[in-house]
């Protein structure tokens, strides 16, 4: 089972980079889950891997093949990686926060032929027909295909502009280019990397495949928001991580309640939206990560494309944090609409180029062609990112937006379109217009709909209806928090929507709610006036009411973690999170933190 005869096609795929670390280092852990308290060594994770690639092939999947993979961050979850890739077939992770209908449609899409579930995965998540077995799976010996080089790895979903997610195809070379020789994070043989992504989400792919070609030890993590963050503090501080990786929001939530909780870690590496100074120095002035870098990089270019170090030198005298230099084997082209090259210091599309770029939209060639181009002066083929830059005189980059509506919020990349056109395809709504307000962890997307007149659910009730009717359709990231209602539409002067005028009108729709529950009364003291206020500073609202919601004021799990994590400070309790999410007011909070205090 664990030599199996191999059809040989080529470039040698990332999986024998591991293998080198099982012949070298059989009895070092591979992966360890503090959680479950389930650690595998290298020996371990590949016999594992290798029944399941045999069970695959048994299934008659091979190279070309899709397989998806249903399961969190576990060690079923890296043996399913490995197993799939040593079948010779591509990976395909779900989101877990996609709804029913969403996976539906992106196994459909996609063709997968198969998908590799958890024991505890809800079965109709499914769809009917689609074949299924677990991580655990094992057959007798099998011929397996031998996949590199161009061969796709995995395939991951985003947000489309056109109304659907479009799956991005990366090869062998292209993990073989993130993971050989880096130099943006360095993983030394035996060092634990937590795994804290959504294995959804690309970066997942430098916690496992950059750990196990390296010879570390993967751990399966709890988030931020999953703990009291003092928790989770001692957790990374207790399981000896060296190396984290986290989006932009969660290391902006951490930098400001504590920002000394990274000092036992060698490298931090934060991407995903834009690195706020001045958290970025809060923490270097602190007890800082041995390393601290900010990581740049769209999925269709692995993961990451450009890195900058963050020390207090190289943050001196800059007004935001460059997404820096190049990683190891890639080109970054400033260039303009034509696709030549734009003077240093002036604004143009970031185009990146080398072997860590994708094969391209998987059955979308129409796509593909557009956004994978050749540039004109070295004739080398780039991806056209839609982000636009500048080259600063030291040579590093700096972002300055985008050129669509294409937004990230907490680490995802979001279509503003594909929300709109779902809105609309509900039949509740003749238009839909949404919009990205606020900044950083506070960011959060509103909507405004033009009511269908042939809909018979009242103005007053649409919000809600448009609410659950997306829920059904999109994961909660991409579900807009609030609504407003049109009687009718602004028109420009060139006769189409007024965006401008609808984006004004969004952004007064933040900043607070109308009083409600007037019924409800906070008791005067100290605890319930310590509470209130705290809730405002994290919610930036003006006015609060006793019977408000912090989910409806634009309360989410970040938030509720910076929340929890002030009021400990002041009120001598343990409190989590979800105390916090699930609490149905303010005054129903300060009820849980008197209790809880006593």
């Amino acid at each position: 089972m664990d030599s199996p005869a191999r059809v040989q096609t080529g470039a040698p795929g990332v999986h024998r980079l591991v293998e080198e670390w099982v012949r070298r280092r059989p009895d070092s852990l591979a992966v360890h889950d503090p959680v479950t308290g389930k650690s595998l060594t290298y020996a371990e994770l590949w016999h594992r891997a290798g029944g399941l690639a045999g069970a695959l092939a048994g299934m008659g999947i091979g190279k070309g093949d899709l397989v998806a993979v249903d399961l969190r961050r576990s060690a079923e979850l890296v043996v399913a990686f490995l197993g799939i890739v040593r079948a010779g077939a591509a990976y395909l992770p779900l989101d877990a926060q996609a709804p029913r209908e969403r996976v539906a449609g992106i196994l459909a899409e996609s063709a997968a032929a198969a998908a590799v579930i958890a024991q505890d995965t809800e079965p109709d998540r499914m769809p009917p027909g689609l074949r299924t077995l677990t991580a655990e799976a094992e057959s007798d010996r099998q011929a397996l295909y031998e996949a590199g080089g161009e061969d796709p790895v995995y395939v991951t979903y985003t947000s489309g502009s056109t109304g659907r997610p479009k799956g991005v195809v990366i090869p062998h070379r292209a993990v073989i280019r993130l993971v050989t020789r880096p130099n943006y994070c360095v993983i030394e043989p035996g060092e634990r990397v937590a795994n804290t992504c959504n294995p959804a989400f690309d970066v997942t792919t430098c916690e496992i495949w950059s750990t196990l070609t390296s010879g570390g030890t993967v751990v399966p993590f709890p988030t931020v928001t999953d703990l009291t963050m003092e928790d989770w503090i001692a957790l990374v501080r207790d399981e000896r991580i060296a190396t984290m990786f986290l989006t932009t929001s969660l290391f902006h939530t951490v930098a400001w309640e504590q920002p000394g909780a990274f000092a036992t870690l060698r490298n931090l590496v934060v991407g995903g939206e834009q690195l706020d100074l001045s958290a970025s120095l809060r923490v270097l002035a602190a007890e800082p990560p041995a390393r601290l870098v900010n990581g740049y990089g769209p999925t269709e270019a692995t993961a990451f494309a450009t890195y900058f170090e963050c020390t207090p030198e190289s943050l001196a005298g800059r007004e935001r944090v460059p997404i820096g230099y190049p990683l190891q084997q890639t080109t970054a082209h400033v260039l303009g609409d034509d696709l030549a090259e734009v003077p240093p210091g002036e604004p143009g599309e970031l185009c990146l180029g080398g072997p860590g770029v994708a094969l391209g939209y998987l059955g979308r060639p129409d796509l593909t062609a557009d956004r994978f181009v050749t540039e004109p002066r070295t004739r080398d083929l780039v991806y056209r990112t839609g982000d636009l830059v500048r080259l600063l005189p030291d040579g590093a980059l700096e972002m300055l937006g985008r050129r669509d509506r294409q937004v990230k919020l907490r680490g995802f990349r979001i279509e503003l379109e594909e929300i709109e056109q779902a809105a609309v395809a509900t039949g509740l709504a003749d238009a839909a217009f949404i919009e990205k307000v606020g900044e950083g962890t506070a960011a959060e997307l509103v909507g405004c709909v033009l009511p269908d007149s042939r809909s018979s659910v009242p103005d007053g009730d649409l919000p809600g209806a448009l609410t659950a009717r997306l829920g059904e359709r999109l994961p909660p990231y991409m579900v807009p928090l609030r609504w407003l209602v049109l009687s009718e539409l602004p028109i420009g002067a060139t006769g189409k929507a007024d965006r401008a005028r609808i984006a004004e009108l969004l952004a007064r729709q933040t900043g607070g709610t109308e009083a409600g529950g007037q019924d409800v009364l906070l008791p005067d003291d100290e605890i319930a006036r310590t509470v209130q206020k705290l809730w405002q500073e994290v919610l930036g609202a003006t006015t609060v009411s006793p019977g408000d919601n912090f989910i409806d004021m634009g309360g989410n799990s970040i938030l509720a973690t910076q929340l929890a994590s002030r009021i400990q400070k002041q009120v001598p309790l343990r409190l989590e999170p979800a105390d916090i999410l699930l609490a149905d007011s303010l005054a129903d909070l300060v009820g849980k933190v008197r209790a809880a205090a006593e």
